[in-house]
């Protein structure tokens, strides 16, 4: 997802294209307002935590770009891409890296393991809303 600090800051398209050119597959794209409840369930495993709170008023902030990608190798790729969760720790070259300033003002969420992917799909997409489709260019990335 691109959260609104990458939307304001016209990231989307620049992000799409990081993950575009690795070769993975766009199957979920919408533009969108977050609302609290959608928030607080994506957000629930840091509930109780002292920065839940602000988590919860900045990704309902501004819109979102909530993506669902596939590909061999996307989440740990995706997470590689992306980059350190502190854009000061991030790699030059991440999106974070090139394009992050604080903590708090990421960019991007990127689920962290297959069974994270799945729940938060499931919160962000209807079945229908996801696209079935093969690139053509899929046996040039893949062997």
């Amino acid at each position: 997802m691109v959260k609104p600090d990458g939307v304001q800051r016209n990231l989307v398209g620049e992000i799409i294209r990081r993950f575009e050119t690795k070769g993975f597959t766009l199957i979920g794209l919408k533009l969108m307002n977050v609302s609290k409840e959608l928030a607080e369930a994506h957000y629930g495993v840091h509930k109780g935590k002292p920065f839940f709170p602000g988590l919860i008023e900045f990704i309902t902030s501004g819109p979102v770009v909530a993506m669902v990608w596939e590909g061999n190798g996307i989440i740990a790729s995706a997470r590689k891409t992306i980059g350190a969760t502190n854009p000061l720790n991030a790699e030059p070259g991440t999106i974070r890296g090139d394009y992050g300033v604080t903590v708090g003002r990421n960019l991007i969420h990127g689920s962290d393991a297959p069974e994270t992917a799945q729940q938060e799909i499931a919160l962000w997409f209807k079945e229908e809303e996801l696209a079935n489709w093969q690139p053509t260019l899929t046996p040039w990335i893949y062997e």
